[in-house]
């Protein structure tokens, strides 16, 4: 193995002009420390009285690496995964009871590390975002959308891309309607503007978790628990349906002509849970939006069909 075709693409330099006493080396050493994967190397023309120079730098970090970590966001600690280093950053917005780990593995591992720098978040009450539980109050796509443009924010990302499927792709055209100087472009699917009677319909047929198939129900059993994942489904389903007994049924409606970035909406016609008139009305009303079908494509699209969901993201978002 050759070390150097692994190293990230930079270098963090620290250069020390003067006189070091004996206290500023461990200083040195355990700055070093705290950058995972880093070595502190003492310059060998230096003397013990003298530093002329010290590097810390990420060691032999394989550019599929991704990382786990915490950051506090309006007062709750959002779990998020990393990886890649381009200067493209984008934002995978999870579904109902979603989270980076179970929603977005083919994404995290195969979109271009080289182009994009991809964030996965877990909503407050989601994957390992937890506390708080989980509840649905009126407003709770704004403030996933908050907490999200905020979460980027936080990590230092002054512009960047959202990837929101069903449930995310709300809290993304949501997002993109009311922080349009942050967001450069937005790709949706699963996702609907509107609940309508046939929705709630539809939503109350997946209420009872026990009817699920076992591969979906299986990892998000593993993750909450049987207990946590039942009752929070349930909760989901009373949500979603109070919003078919407003006057139209508007989730967002009002908000898709503020939208202003390169907006792409992917639609699986096979979807069971989002008929494809839902797609057609975010495209109708998002000016210059494109609109992709699939015509083999389910809700979860973008893991059956990962690869042609890749690549059909990756032109747009170029």
């Amino acid at each position: 193995m050759n070390p150097p075709a692994l190293l990230s693409s930079f270098v963090f330099c620290v250069s020390v002009k003067g006189q070091v006493n004996s206290l500023d080396f461990p200083i040195l050493s355990f700055i070093c420390r705290q950058i995972k994967y880093s070595v502190f190397l003492e310059c060998p023309c230096s003397n013990e009285n003298y530093l002329s120079e010290c590097f810390c730098f990420p060691c032999c970090i394989p550019s599929t690496s991704i990382t786990s970590a915490k950051i506090q966001v309006n007062g709750v600690n959002l779990h998020y995964q990393q990886t890649g280093e381009g200067s493209h950053a984008v934002l995978l917005l999870p579904g109902m009871l979603g989270s980076g780990q179970t929603d977005f593995g083919p994404q995290l591992k195969s979109m271009n590390k080289q182009l994009f720098t991809i964030v996965a978040w877990d909503p407050r009450g989601y994957g390992q975002s937890i506390p708080p539980s989980r509840d649905f109050p009126p407003d709770f796509f704004e403030r996933d959308a908050k907490d999200a443009v905020d979460l980027m924010q936080a990590l230092k990302f002054k512009k960047f891309s959202l990837l929101g499927w069903s449930d995310g792709g709300i809290t993304a055209l949501i997002a993109a309607a009311k922080y349009p100087a942050l967001i450069h472009k937005m790709v949706v699917w699963g996702a609907n503007a509107s609940v309508t009677q046939e929705d709630v319909r539809i939503y109350n047929g997946i209420r009872d978790v026990s009817k699920w198939s076992e591969k979906v129900k299986k990892p998000l059993e593993e993750l909450y628990g049987h207990k946590y994942f039942a009752e929070t489904c349930e909760a989901w389903v009373d949500g979603i349906a109070r919003f078919a007994e407003k006057s139209g049924g508007s989730i967002c409606q009002q908000l898709l002509p503020h939208i202003k970035c390169p907006t792409l909406i992917i639609h699986g016609e096979k979807d069971p849970l989002v008929p494809r008139f839902h797609a057609e009305y975010i495209h109708e009303h998002i000016k210059g939006s494109r609109l992709h079908l699939m015509p083999e494509g389910k809700h979860n699209l973008h893991l059956r069909f990962a690869e042609e969901f890749n690549r059909e993201v990756e032109e747009f978002l170029r």
